[in-house]
């Protein structure tokens, strides 16, 4: 009899979630926890960060820690030097994920991978949004555009010379649309701050 035997119902039961199950989704849908113990113990499945678990006969996500975020934290969206790396616009490393949450939304409880919260109010949290499928879970992002402006207006932050940067690399790597960089430029209050470097650059 092969390990996989005794746990077919919760091996299909991942299989139904993309490979992918918090403990909590797991209990809910009554796993039992001595399950979860010896399915992790007989490497059916392996954690990919703290309650949050992979059935090992799918292959790994190709970004194990924005995969965490997106499972763990499926309400936050990929922003700042984190969105910029998505769509290739920096030469930064992250070394933490940006995740942008609602103002007034609690702050979640992630040990790992690294998180960095930024707090925006309804239209601008709700404004740019991008959704990505990866297997299992989806992947929310902001747009290029507004992930610009969005820079420029946390360049205390992250520094001005991240923000100059991704609006180079923008014109340089992607199809600029002046029109609707304007919009996110006003949306975010980064208008007169931006409009120097915007008229030099696109």
């Amino acid at each position: 009899m092969t390990a996989i035997a005794p746990f077919r119902r919760e091996v299909e039961l991942f299989k139904g979630h993309g490979g992918f199950l918090r403990t909590s989704q797991a209990l809910k849908l009554g796993v039992h926890p001595r399950a979860l113990y010896r399915m992790r113990k007989e490497k059916i499945i392996e954690p990919i960060s703290r309650g949050l678990f992979r059935l090992s006969q799918i292959p790994p996500p190709a970004k194990p820690d924005i995969a965490a975020v997106a499972l763990k934290i499926p309400q936050g969206i990929l922003c700042l030097i984190s969105a910029l790396a998505f769509h290739e616009i920096t030469t930064q490393i992250p070394h933490e994920i940006f995740v942008a949450l609602r103002k007034g939304s609690e702050k979640p409880r992630l040990n790992y991978p690294p998180v960095r919260f930024v707090w925006l109010s309804k239209a601008t949290f709700e404004a740019g949004i991008e959704t990505y499928k990866a297997k299992g879970f989806n992947i929310r992002v902001y747009c290029p555009e507004k992930t610009v402006a969005d820079c420029f207006k946390f360049r205390n932050r992250i520094g001005l010379d991240v923000a100059l940067e991704a609006l180079k690399l923008y014109r340089a790597r992607k199809r600029p649309k002046p029109e609707i960089l304007l919009k996110y430029t006003r949306l975010c209050r980064v208008e007169r701050v931006m409009k120097p470097y915007m008229e030099a650059l696109l």
